[in-house]
């Protein structure tokens, strides 16, 4: 009962990790004009949650790993609860900006060390891979299900609502971590607690390089690769990477162990997942300009056309996990990408300006279920071989790709969308859409046969 009601909470973490990640989506007009934020930058609203959240994800994770899984699920929790109950009585644009911030630095504690704790908890095998498809299915839920609660608490009771929804749940989450998970304790082959070190100039590098190179790529799409905003930003991201990766090769507790480079499943992992978050994860963002713009779906309504997916995705990892024990993590991965490759290409030629919404099924279903077991695929393969005393820290890494992936997919995907076809005004729009959604088709099956080719990296377990 108590490994159950603890899967349970893990659960409830990512669906809220993953919910404020574009709960906010359908509520920026109404931020906009509350706030007084300006069209220009009224895209921070998202984007500094997702510039600090891949920022800090690696320190999360090491921090999980030093500092306790459970003493960081807890903080993290607390983090997610202050930070939204400031962002629901915000009176200026500067101090919601801030809030996202703080809400990604807290999603960067969270999310490593829940997925930490699943990989202690739970031991490698059948447990584990039952408990990651559980908590798979609670991540890719509220990824499309953010939408549709979106619309429903900004209708009813205005753009605070979707802040102050996460203050109770996250007060929850803190109490129930404190009370089921097991006590932190100094880490196995490891330092006493008090004499744990803290690569702090490593930290330093790291977060502050990432953080950069995450900033970048969410904001030169916008302002331009060569604007005065870009270039130095993108500079000292590789200054500071550069350090860190000095700094790393000389500490004596780095942040990320050298014997991790080494680990050639947790490299393989990292580039599923990058690919993942570049493909799956950048497709709600064109689906919703294909289902308000094109379509003149309004919020509620758009939310609700992402009912089908979110409830096709959480079966899919249901049936990784299955499939995991009939064939192997590498087959069933090489499965999913293939099924999500097929399931875009005909919803991309599914898109048009007046089909039914039925015409759109086949697509959403073969892609959300490739969707749902390739995320369950990854995060096992990221977990299997790694020791208990380094799972805080694969996870951030695994994590780190995640963001990173999906900043540069998302930026290479806008800029393919709007420079596709001389199609006249009306067109555009659709034609760009159309073709970012064929592009994501295309590097799926591209990243299905490289998984194929990968027989000694991927774990067959």
């Amino acid at each position: 009962m108590r490994a159950r009601l603890s899967l349970l909470v893990l659960a409830l973490a990512q669906l809220v990790i993953a919910l404020d990640y574009n709960i906010v989506y359908v509520a920026l007009p109404d931020i906009g004009t509350g706030l007084g934020f300006s069209a220009h930058d009224l895209q921070w609203v998202v984007s500094a949650y997702v510039v600090t959240s891949g920022g800090f994800l690696l320190l999360g994770g090491r921090t999980a790993d030093l500092l306790g899984r459970r003493r960081t699920f807890v903080a993290a929790a607390l983090v997610y609860a202050g930070s939204s109950l400031v962002g629901g009585v915000s009176q200026s644009a500067g101090t919601l900006v801030a809030v996202r911030a703080v809400q990604g630095i807290g999603g960067a504690l969270l999310f490593p060390a829940t997925l930490s704790l699943i990989n202690t908890v739970y031991e490698e095998g059948p447990a584990r891979n039952r408990a990651l498809a559980v908590w798979g299915a609670a991540g890719a839920g509220g990824l499309c299900l953010g939408s549709l609660l979106g619309g429903v608490l900004v209708g009813a009771f205005g753009w605070p609502s979707v802040f102050f929804v996460n203050v109770p749940v996250a007060a929850a989450m803190a109490w129930a971590g404190r009370s089921l998970f097991p006590a932190d304790g100094p880490r196995p082959g490891g330092p006493r607690p008090g004499a744990r070190r803290f690569d702090v100039t490593g930290a330093l590098c790291g977060t502050g390089g990432i953080t950069l190179l995450v900033f970048t790529l969410v904001h030169a799409p916008e302002a331009g690769w060569t604007s005065p905003s870009v270039l130095p930003a993108a500079g000292l991201a590789v200054v500071l990477l550069t350090l860190f990766a000095v700094v790393e090769a000389r500490a004596r507790d780095p942040l990320v162990p050298s014997r991790l480079f080494a680990h050639r499943g947790l490299a393989a992992a990292m580039a599923v997942t990058a690919l993942y978050s570049a493909t799956f994860s950048s497709l709600p963002y064109f689906l919703t300009l294909y289902f308000q713009n094109v379509r003149g779906y309004n919020a509620f309504a758009t939310g609700l056309a992402f009912l089908v997916p979110a409830v096709v995705t959480a079966l899919g990892t249901q049936a990784g996990e299955r499939a995991v024990a009939a064939v192997g993590v590498r087959r069933m991965l090489v499965g999913g990408l293939v099924a999500g490759a097929a399931g875009a290409a005909a919803l991309g030629a599914a898109l048009t300006a007046d089909g039914p919404y039925g015409l759109l099924l086949p697509g959403i279903v073969l892609l959300g279920l490739g969707q749902g077991a390739a995320w369950t695929g990854m995060w096992i393969a990221a977990a299997s071989g790694t020791a208990p005393e380094d799972q805080g820290v694969a996870s951030g890494m695994a994590s780190t790709s995640l963001q990173v992936g999906g900043a540069v997919g998302l930026a290479l995907l806008v800029a393919l969308a709007g420079g596709s076809g001389q199609d006249p005004p009306d067109d555009a729009l659709l034609t760009g859409i159309r073709a970012a959604v064929f592009a994501v088709a295309a590097a799926l099956g591209c990243g299905g046969l490289l998984v194929l080719a990968l027989r000694s990296t991927v774990t067959s377990q």
